[in-house]
């Protein structure tokens, strides 16, 4: 099993202020993490190149992107929304978060790698088609998707979403769409307050209450998403990674821990192997405990290389 690992060094230079939970030091402690437990190095690196222009105006109309551009600061940091602030290098980090998931989906596509996992910020599972939210400026993995469709022909697109915040932008940008199948689970009610109640034919809603701990999101998992995904029978797997839902994090009451995020790492890989040649790629969303996010990407990362599930390594790298 061929894992390729996504990253940039331009996704540190985002910066939202030094009180901000979605900040640089989330891909160091995840980066020190996997160096330190041997991981990294049985990846296959690179760097993430630039998203363009036409591949984000693909999902994000022409006007909301020229608008965005406008916001850049010279210097400073200034505030779009009440938790999304922008510096001078968060447009261009967003580029990059972007176009790792599209070199992922590159390199599943030319059969570089059989999975690809993408350390990058931020996050853009909220991010709407025409508007910024929730730490997120694009939406990573709806651009990969377009992408996938308009550049291999990709049909039948399934985005499993595991943050602990429904993707109101996935949902958004590709709601009733009958060739992308959005798999979502979230704590419920909680942020970010939209399309928990709508009805799509293309989305499977997920909502675990406040406690919930790892059997109950497994057995959710197993009866909602999997009928769907088996019938849906998709050509690609996108991930949405986050791992906020996990016990340790300060952002939610959801108990998950280490083992369930290999766990439905599994999942989502046995439905690839089975429909899409082993095509997956998974983008990193959320998760802002530093040392539960390493742990639980550790657990996510072993999965995709094919290694059993171990408890996570004593390490000690920020975080900690």
């Amino acid at each position: 099993m061929i894992t390729s690992f996504i990253t940039h060094p331009y996704c540190a230079l985002h910066y939202m202020g030094p009180e901000h939970p979605e900040n640089p030091q989330r891909l160091e402690a995840i980066s020190a993490r996997l160096s330190l437990a041997g991981l990294l190095q049985q990846t296959m690196q690179a760097d993430a190149k630039e998203a363009s222009q036409e591949d984000l105006a693909r999902v994000h109309p022409s006007r909301h992107l020229r608008a965005l551009k406008d916001c850049v600061p010279h210097e400073n940091i200034v505030m779009l929304n009440d938790d999304t602030l922008m510096n001078p290098d968060s447009l261009k980090a967003a580029a990059m978060a972007a176009g790792a998931a599209l070199r992922g989906v590159d390199q599943v596509f030319r059969h570089q790698a059989d999975n690809v996992f993408c350390a990058v910020r931020p996050p853009g599972h909220h991010a709407e088609a025409a508007g910024t939210m929730g730490f997120c400026f694009y939406n990573n993995v709806a651009v990969a998707a377009a992408y996938a469709r308009e550049k291999y022909a990709a049909r039948r697109i399934a985005i499993l979403d595991f943050d602990v915040h429904q993707c109101n932008g996935t949902i958004d940008i590709f709601k009733q769409d009958p060739d992308i199948l959005i798999c979502t689970s979230f704590q419920s009610p909680f942020y970010p307050w939209r399309y928990l109640h709508d009805e799509h034919h293309n989305v499977v809603n997920t909502p675990l209450e406040a406690g919930s701990n790892g059997e109950v999101f497994r057995e959710a998992i197993e009866k909602q998403w999997l009928p769907a995904l088996h019938a849906f029978k998709p050509e690609l797997v996108l991930l949405s990674s986050g791992f906020d839902a996990h016990r340790d994090d300060p952002m939610s009451e959801i108990r998950l821990d280490d083992s369930d995020f290999y766990w439905v790492t599994r999942l989502a890989m046995d439905i690839a192997t089975q429909y899409a040649d082993n095509r997956l790629v998974s983008v990193l969303e959320g998760g802002y405990h530093l040392e539960s996010l390493a742990s639980a990407t550790e657990a996510h990362l072993k999965a995709l290389l094919g290694h059993p599930f171990e408890p996570p390594t004593q390490v000690y790298g920020p975080g900690k």
